[in-house]
């Protein structure tokens, strides 16, 4: 099951908190809040409030674990800009742009390792070679 986060028009550029974002994708979502934690970057504390909030939402509204939840997607988009003027001498203008970005967390549930049928197939057959193979030892041994 998916839980979404999203953060729309931080007014910090896409490429700084890319920095960030690509700290933490795919891991779990209890080490990747101790990694933002001791992360000095401008972005680092705001992607730690919206991780929590994706975090808070899945124990909230979908009942799950925090130690089961990892990291799907991290998505850093590039949000409107913010257009500045900057007078220059002789009359001259030139554009700033001020950028912002639109910051996407997605968490996952950690899959339970069920057996899939294939493995137990191959379970099955490295038992019944075990068995056999016991029983020329046996009969070796006699």
């Amino acid at each position: 099951m998916e839980i979404k986060a999203i953060l729309r028009n931080l007014r910090i550029a896409p490429r700084k908190t890319r920095d960030v974002i690509d700290l933490i994708r795919n891991k779990k979502a209890t080490e990747a809040v101790t990694i933002l934690s001791f992360t000095t970057r401008k972005s680092a504390p705001i992607v730690l409030k919206l991780l929590n909030s994706a975090i808070a939402n899945a124990k909230n509204n979908f009942k799950l674990n925090e130690s089961d939840l990892y990291i799907s997607k991290v998505i850093a988009d590039e949000g409107t800009k913010l257009k500045r003027w900057h007078p220059m001498s002789r009359g001259r203008a030139y554009p700033i742009e001020k950028k912002t970005s639109h910051i996407t967390i997605i968490l996952d549930e950690l899959k339970n390792k069920k057996e899939s049928k294939k493995e137990k197939r191959l379970a099955k057959k490295a038992e019944f070679r075990k068995k056999r193979i016991n029983k020329k030892l046996n009969k070796k041994t006699k």
